[in-house]
């Protein structure tokens, strides 16, 4: 029965191997007899499959009952361990949210049955390691470049406030590529990245200046004022030359531009907010956290005149 089953459903070439041999130039043909797939629609054609070659009965509804069931399509191992590969194609779905359905689909099962096991392969985990390498590249960077500040400034209070400005680039970013539809994938991390980038080039451009003439009239709030109205300038330059060179990217036109479209959409959301925060918000950042902080130099060679006469008379090395 399975043989005729086999067969008629499949192919003869799983049941009886037939090789016809051209004598006239030696090659050798498999062959092999299929039903057409036409011919086989439903469960009814599948009973009237003979058991018996050359005979019309009995055929296969008259020992078997037929009726329709599921079972796994495909089963493999790797090595001796037995695998079943559960595959799915996605439909106006981010690949994300589907690794977060699928993750809630396989908890919702509970304890699995000693010896079984569960784990996403494919896209997904290339996916989660890729988003992974990003946050911690990201915060790396933010932590270099908050030593790197410190150690220009002298000051971790300093550095702490130039920083101020990266949630803001964070913050525009998300909420552009929410308003737009696009998703938080490779393109729109890089697109964060360079935002925070400019932005804090153009915080560091301000707090320079404020430092500098905090050091000379000694308040905070007022030089913060002065070195953003300097600096409006050259901040706004920076940032709307970035912005209108990514139009052009953001607005997803095309071949290819929906891949590269959060890219752009990132970089002027947070280049935006971080504006906005470089011009406003870290000024009262500055003259918040720089009021009670003192004028002198912590330097151990400090350059300020006041400070040189000071190692002059004490006889200690100095600059002239």
């Amino acid at each position: 029965m399975s043989r005729s089953l086999t067969a008629s459903t499949s192919s003869s070439r799983y049941t009886d191997k037939n090789i016809w041999i051209d004598e006239k130039i030696g090659n050798s043909y498999n062959v092999q007899v299929e039903v057409p797939e036409n011919k086989m629609k439903s469960t009814g054609d599948i009973s009237e499959i003979p058991l018996l070659r050359n005979a019309s009965r009995p055929v296969l509804g008259d020992v078997a009952t037929i009726k329709e069931d599921t079972t796994y399509g495909e089963s493999d191992n790797l090595g001796a361990l037995p695998v079943l590969s559960v595959t799915a194609n996605l439909n106006n779905k981010d690949l994300g949210t589907a690794v977060s359905d699928v993750s809630a689909a396989i908890k919702a099962l509970g304890p699995l049955p000693r010896g079984l096991s569960v784990e996403p392969i494919g896209l997904s985990q290339t996916l989660t390691d890729t988003l992974g390498s990003l946050q911690n590249g990201l915060l790396v960077a933010i932590v270099v470049i908050f030593l790197m500040l410190a150690a220009n400034f002298q000051s971790f209070k300093v550095s702490a406030i130039v920083l101020a400005t990266v949630p803001a680039v964070i913050l525009g970013s998300l909420l552009l590529l929410l308003a737009t539809g696009s998703t938080l994938n490779l393109q729109s991390y890089m697109g964060i990245i360079m935002s925070v980038g400019v932005s804090i080039s153009n915080a560091v451009l301000l707090i320079t200046n404020a430092e500098q003439l905090r050091k000379h009239n000694g308040d905070a709030l007022l030089s913060a004022r002065e070195a953003a109205a300097l600096r409006l300038r050259p901040i706004l330059m920076t940032a709307l030359a970035m912005v209108v060179g990514m139009i052009p990217m953001a607005s997803g036109l095309g071949e290819a531009g929906d891949q590269t479209s959060p890219l752009g959409r990132a970089v002027i959301g947070g280049l935006v907010a971080s504006t906005f925060a470089a011009l406003f918000i870290l000024p009262l950042g500055f003259g918040w956290g720089m009021k009670t902080t003192s004028t002198e130099s912590v330097s151990l060679e400090p350059e300020d005149e006041a400070s040189q006469e000071y190692l002059a008379a004490a006889g200690l090395p100095h600059w002239k």
